[in-house]
């Protein structure tokens, strides 16, 4: 099971959102898992990952939840 954390940081790489040296360790295990993959010098997020984003909308903080709420509502 992901841990929030986890959660975090794939949400960040689904969003291509730059993320600190610090958490550099922790995307190794998450590609090691199968979550992520590395092309270059860039992150994305395998079927795996994008379902693991999917499935946990609860890691989502306040502000992304609202972020999310304004977006669907542009589409409307």
């Amino acid at each position: 099971m992901l841990r929030d954390e986890q959660l975090s940081i794939l949400r960040d790489i689904s969003q291509s959102v730059a993320f600190a040296d610090d958490r550099q360790g922790k995307v190794g295990q998450l590609i090691a898992d199968g979550y992520v993959t590395k092309d270059g010098d860039l992150f994305e997020l395998t079927a795996k990952g994008v379902t693991a984003v999917e499935e946990h909308p609860a890691a989502l903080g306040a502000s992304d939840a609202e972020q999310a709420s304004v977006s669907s509502d542009r589409l409307t």
